[in-house]
């Protein structure tokens, strides 16, 4: 058997400990075997003809809307599409109609309203490579300018305005090239101030009303934040939390009057809850908490902070809340389809924008209107031809580690006009990414292709994600990255023993960190998946932290351990994939994008070569226009066209018809 390290070297590439030279964005090997998108036309037949094609599934998921933000006067709402290929900002009448499109560029990275509701800012960047340039656009889509150039190797996050409009507040890493530092930037000059110098992940949020304070949240784990104010004229940072026990701070509303905001928090809690927090007091009050439940989308609406709305996180499934705080009474809600919402409010207006994205829903928009007590709806997702009431509503299931954990996935299984062949139906494991990601019911083309085609999917929540609790989401922190890993063998077992899939015929997928968990489980569990697909995955944890981009070294200090001390060089020179790839005997696709900033391509192309050398099947799609995920229309047809028939192929599926 030939060692990750050893093959490595065989190609000339000399280090030590890992065997190979990071190769960052441009460090593939050219002469590895791989196959990449052809210049070709996108092909689509007609709706039914091909139901051994995904396309369909792929253009209803770039059908959806995204991340919708309603004006400040309540009468459009702004929302990302990627109907023609690549993430575009689009804007609709708030109560219906024609979209239009105000972008045509390389695809958007984010966007918000500007206060006087007269234009948007957006960002963009090259090829998914993270590195922004800000642009201001008007709302009709009639002029459009640079705010921020993109500067080679700063990265930056957007904050919110400030001035009325007259300045934004962000992050970049400009200075060093490592800490996130806060600037403010006039919006029609450009001109950049310095207001603070940061360490790793300091990320701006909303600015208070009276354009004083903005809140700043620091990195402490993957799934955890520091929360501070930020006084934008003087650069003095005071505290808002950092509690010992580490705790997330997500969804801060500033109130009107400035005097302080409501945000959710599992300070001091097992389940994040709504707080308020009083800022010449400096104390936090409890408003509200659901027993067993994360509250989040925390959103303040209409003159005065009259409306009040959250959602609780219900295995997954958005539970919608609306209360009248005038009056201090409960709301009833509005009918929504099932799945997972945001919700968005701006100004004083009495409007808010709701993205809706579940199993049988793409991405649709509705405006939920407090006043008049109406629901309309903004936008729906075009379904591309498919039959919305074959999609399939996933199961929430639980079942017991071997260790006495509790553990919770998603189990999606097809109905008997979908199943091929007798007995139970083969299962594809989809392992989300995070590694504090939680899997949910939004929808996913790829999930519903493969139901459809008789196949089971089943989505883990491992012990380290989200949802399901403070003291859950820390089980696979540092020496215990492995427990998660040994939790998808045990949930394996638990369906084996359930009936309802045929657990001999299992496969592994998943993208970044849950490609991580691919390589992982077939290293060290083997005989348990008959085969596998690796997106973009981590194979080397002691290179992947050591170049890990800016935004994600100070999270990882907290969830994997300071990788400068020895001691965690030891633990992950040994308990990486890279170093355990002899042991996988079973057939892997691999992918990864040539301009990714956070996982090394090298990685992915070592594991590659280990494995052929060893005489095991290793495909590896290598896409030249992407980074860290597949963004444009053209890639993903092309990369879940292979992907599907790789593993329909390992999974028998269509043998003996």
């Amino acid at each position: 058997m030939l060692t990750a390290a050893a093959a490595a070297q065989e190609t000339g590439q000399q280090d030590e400990d890992t065997g190979y030279t990071p190769g960052g964005q441009s460090g593939y090997d050219a002469a590895l075997v791989a196959i990449e998108p052809e210049d070709t036309a996108v092909r689509v037949g007609l709706a039914g003809e091909d139901p051994a094609d995904i396309a369909r599934y792929i253009l209803a998921s770039n059908g959806a809307a995204a991340g919708a933000q309603i004006s400040p006067d309540g009468s459009q709402v702004a929302f990302r599409w990627s109907i023609t290929g690549e993430p575009q900002l689009w804007v609709a009448p708030a109560e219906g109609g024609q979209p239009v499109r105000l972008t045509y560029g390389n695809g958007i990275t984010f966007f918000s309203w500007a206060p006087d509701g007269q234009s948007l800012i957006y960002g963009a960047d090259n090829d998914g490579n993270e590195q922004e340039a800000f642009y201001l656009i008007a709302a009709d889509g009639s002029s459009e300018r640079v705010i921020l150039p993109a500067e080679a190797g700063a990265f930056r996050v957007f904050g919110d305005f400030a001035g009325g409009g007259e300045r934004i507040v962000y992050a970049s890493t400009a200075r060093t090239g490592l800490d996130f530092d806060i600037y403010t930037a006039d919006v029609g000059t450009g001109a950049a101030s310095l207001v603070y110098e940061g360490r790793f992940g300091n990320y701006p949020g909303e600015v208070s009303p009276d354009g004083r304070l903005v809140t700043v949240s620091q990195s402490r784990g993957e799934d955890s934040n520091d929360l501070y104010l930020l006084n934008l004229e003087t650069g003095e940072r005071t505290t808002v939390s950092a509690p010992e026990r580490r705790a997330a701070h997500e969804g801060v509303e500033w109130f009107d009057d400035s005097s302080g905001f409501l945000l959710a928090t599992n300070r001091e809690r097992e389940y994040a809850a709504l707080m308020e927090y009083d800022i010449e007091a400096g104390s936090f009050e409890l408003v509200e908490a659901e027993e067993g439940h994360d509250i989040e989308n925390v959103t303040l609406c209409g003159a005065n902070d009259r409306w009040l709305a959250f959602t609780t996180n219900e295995d997954g499934f958005s539970v919608l809340h609306l209360r009248d705080r005038r009056r201090d009474r409960a709301l009833e809600a509005p009918e929504l389809p099932a799945g997972v919402y945001s919700l968005h409010c701006s100004g004083d207006s009495d409007a808010m924008a709701i993205t809706v994205s579940g199993y049988a829903t793409p991405g649709s928009v509705f405006v939920w209107d407090f006043a008049g007590r109406e629901l309309h709806q903004t936008f729906a997702a075009p379904m591309a031809g498919l039959d919305p009431d074959r999609l399939v509503r996933p199961e929430s299931v639980r079942m017991t580690a071997r260790d006495g954990v509790e553990l919770q996935g998603l189990l999606y299984l097809p109905d008997e006009s979908s199943r091929q062949g007798e007995g139970a139906p083969p299962v594809v494991f989809f392992v989300h990414g995070g590694p504090t990601a939680q899997s949910r019911p939004n929808f996913d083309a790829v999930v519903q292709y493969h139901v459809d085609r008789g196949v089971a999917v089943f989505e883990p929540n491992v012990r380290g994600s989200t949802g399901f609790g403070h003291t859950y989401v820390t089980l696979d922190d540092r020496e215990n990255r492995l427990h998660s890993i040994r939790d998808l063998v045990d949930m394996l077992e638990a369906l084996r023993e359930d009936g309802r899939v045929d657990a001999d015929r299992a496969a592994v997928v998943g993208g970044s960190y849950g490609g991580y968990a691919v390589n992982a489980v077939l290293a060290n569990y083997p005989g348990n998946f008959i085969a596998g697909a690796s997106l973009y995955g981590v194979a080397d944890w002691v290179t992947a932290l050591e170049v890990a981009s800016p935004a994600l070294r100070a999270s990882d200090r907290i969830e994997y351990g300071d990788i400068t001390e020895e001691r965690w060089q030891e633990f992950y020179r040994e308990n990486s994939p890279i170093r355990q790839a002899e042991h996988i005997d079973v057939p892997v696709l691999y992918s990864h994008g040539v301009n990714d900033p956070r996982i090394d391509i090298a990685e992915t192309e070592t594991m590659v070569r280990t494995l052929r050398e060893n005489g095991v099947e290793a495909v590896y799609v290598r896409i030249p226009d992407e980074g860290h995920g597949w963004r444009k229309l053209s890639n993903q047809l092309f990369y879940y066209r292979l992907q599907a028939e790789f593993l329909e192929e390992k999974l028998g599926l269509g043998e003996g018809e």
